[in-house]
């Protein structure tokens, strides 16, 4: 899912990570191999967040997806991988 402006921002107040710029060369060959996302990086690697359905509630809440991971410590190199539900929840309507 692509996030709007602030629903990344939102995100980025609730999480230790950095949102892969739209204009980034990466961005189009990350979408040719996950979909059409907002990409962030993280210690972990690569996430993205996917809209979860509440009950009855009127913030819009995200699950972050870890879809690569780094491939050394060096963090240059993902190695991609089946998509890894977390328990990580961010509010994405939340005021910074």
């Amino acid at each position: 899912m692509k996030l709007t402006e602030a629903s990344i921002d939102s995100a980025l107040h609730q999480l230790e990570a950095q949102a892969i710029p739209e204009n980034h060369p990466a961005t189009v060959q990350l979408g040719e191999l996950f979909g059409e996302h907002t990409f962030f990086l993280d210690a972990g690697g690569l996430t993205i967040i996917e809209p979860v359905k509440t009950d009855g509630t009127a913030e819009a809440m995200g699950r972050v997806v870890k879809l690569a991971s780094w491939g050394d410590e060096t963090r240059r190199n993902l190695s991609p991988h089946d998509p890894e539900y977390t328990d990580i929840m961010v509010a994405l309507d939340k005021a910074a």
